[in-house]
């Protein structure tokens, strides 16, 4: 089965948001990691100012998780699924947080321009077409001096980490998403994170796109070695 990619990616988390936010609350750690990535961005001081990119936002468990250790900022949550935006805006914000439909390599043609002080993308670049076109086109609405943090499913590179991924994905997450009709997505989860760079590729993908200081942070639990926070920032 090949990758599902563009609109038929979008389509499909359309179809599953729904039901989004049940089954990630049911992954042990999955808010508790987000925020710990959250954190790495270094944002503790940010003032009302911060301008915040939230890259791949869903239905806004970035987005919250991010204000957890930056209330003040105005954040703009970004996704390419409507269906996951809905979910996100129905939520309660405060007024500095607004959404806006728009794939991550397209972002002016949506009108969300920098520049930014800091860009959070979790579990987004394993699902774009190309990305080094989109770490680009990031980094082009980044301030100088701008972090960013990709929090992201990429293998460590070791036999045992690619195989717990299979394992988790064949016993828990894989029999989930069929129950609640959502198979083809969550068999797109599993095959996208194997077809994906390992962490220390990933961090030379980061490093290529002109991003400096880039560092690679494992995450606790189960998930060590499979997920990553990987941070980094733009020359001043």
């Amino acid at each position: 089965m090949p990758l599902l990619r563009d609109d038929a990616l979008s389509v499909a988390f359309d179809h599953a948001a729904s039901r989004y936010d049940l089954l990630v609350a049911a992954n042990p750690g999955y808010h508790g990691h987000l925020r710990r990535s959250a954190r790495r961005l270094g944002l503790a001081d940010a003032g009302s100012g911060a301008r915040i990119l939230d890259l791949g936002c869903g239905t806004g468990a970035s987005t919250a998780a991010l204000l957890s250790v930056a209330e003040r900022a105005r954040i703009t949550g970004v996704d390419a699924s409507r269906g996951m935006l809905d979910r996100a805006e129905a939520k309660v914000w405060p007024p500095g947080v607004r959404f806006v439909h728009a794939s991550a390599d397209r972002l002016d043609e949506a009108g969300v321009v920098g520049p930014f002080d800091a860009v959070f993308a979790a579990y987004l670049l394993r699902n774009v077409p190309d990305p080094d076109r989109t770490l680009a086109a990031v980094r082009a609405v980044m301030a100088p001096g701008a972090r960013i943090a990709v929090h992201e499913y990429a293998l460590s590179g070791k036999p045992v980490h690619r195989a717990l991924w299979t394992a988790v994905c064949r016993s828990v997450v894989m029999p989930l998403g069929r129950a609640g009709g959502d198979a083809g997505l969550y068999e797109h989860l599993w095959r996208s994170v194997l077809a994906f760079d390992t962490a220390g590729e990933f961090a030379a993908r980061m490093r290529a796109a002109g991003f400096t200081d880039v560092r690679v942070l494992p995450l606790p639990g189960w998930q060590t070695g499979i997920t990553h926070t990987f941070v980094g920032r733009v020359a001043a």
